[in-house]
């Protein structure tokens, strides 16, 4: 058999038990987004406790959107500093879509006003306020979006 047909009758074998094909060196923006959210996620999950502080962005105090920049950028992946920032950089998704390590944003009059790392089970990691610390919540209002960082 040539090399040829070998690798093809591999590529056929792998698609007909259900695995993908993926070219070495390749990684489709499907793939490779959740790696970063999933790490995103555990960061904000192990800065736990760590104090609010308004304009923060860690290692060891955070606001809301310090905290998913810190996450994100230790996920390799560059975001803006602000709520309204991220919001406006993410890529919408719906919330019957949304899969951990997603942006939630917190709507409000004046625009989004507060920024969290979806966590599943309708629950977000985020920095919320004076007085408060980095901690898993659940989102309390129906008034949110969710976004995909890129």
């Amino acid at each position: 058999m040539t090399a040829r047909i070998t690798r093809a009758l591999s590529a056929l074998t792998l698609l007909a038990v259900g695995g993908t094909l993926v070219t070495p060196g390749a990684a489709p923006e499907a793939h490779a987004a959740p790696a970063a959210a999933g790490k995103a996620l555990k960061v904000a999950a192990s800065k736990k406790g760590a104090p609010y502080q308004w304009g923060a962005a860690g290692p060891y105090r955070f606001d809301c959107s310090g905290l998913t920049l810190y996450s994100y950028k230790r996920a390799g992946k560059k975001l803006p500093r602000t709520a309204q920032g991220q919001y406006n950089k993410t890529r919408r998704v719906a919330k019957s879509d949304r899969r951990k390590g997603d942006l939630v944003f917190f709507h409000g009059r004046g625009g989004v006003y507060h920024v969290g790392i979806y966590a599943g089970n309708n629950r977000i990691w985020h920095s919320p306020k004076t007085g408060s610390w980095v901690k898993l919540d659940r989102i309390w209002t129906g008034s949110v979006s969710y976004g995909r960082v890129r």
